[in-house]
């Protein structure tokens, strides 16, 4: 790998972990009280738990197209957001943040052993290098959201 390509790399993966220049998700939903996972303060159309859960159907759905062929992803937007305030139990909650930065690390791998520019053969133009920049960029914009319902219930900074 040549310096530039490894630079770009180096860049992508501070960006798909976020914190450079804005915080990450780890930030996010860090020291979140359970009891405000499934608030939804004022009028806004989602709670935290719906963010998450998002941010997670999202990024797999990503990551499911970049290394499979036969992936079909789900339907939008029904089976992007789940009807639940909150999560059942603590285990799911977990559960969800842990499959989040699972796949972002399987992602991070994938983007440093393949060639980020090459189409995916069964995509219609996408590659790699598209594919990590919807990740940071979905992922980003709702970590936003999560951190603005947190100002709002009074859990932030």
């Amino acid at each position: 790998m040549d310096k530039q390509h490894k630079t770009l790399i180096d860049e992508l993966v501070k960006l798909l972990h976020g914190g450079s220049a804005h915080a990450g998700f780890k930030d996010a939903v860090g020291d979140l009280p359970a009891k405000l996972r499934g608030e939804k303060p004022g009028k806004l159309p989602y709670s935290i738990w719906q963010l998450v859960e998002h941010i997670r159907i999202a990024q797999w759905d990503m990551l499911q197209f970049s290394k499979e062929a036969e992936h079909r992803s789900p339907k939008w937007p029904d089976e992007y957001w789940v009807k639940e305030l909150t999560p059942k139990d603590d285990k799911e909650w977990e559960g969800s943040i842990k499959q989040i930065n699972n796949d972002l690390e399987e992602f991070i791998s994938l983007l440093k052993r393949e060639d980020i520019y090459e189409p995916l053969a069964h995509g219609d133009g996408q590659n790699i290098l598209r594919e990590a920049f919807q990740i940071a960029d979905h992922t980003s914009y709702h970590v936003a959201e999560i951190i603005v319902i947190r100002r709002l219930l009074g859990a932030w900074g």
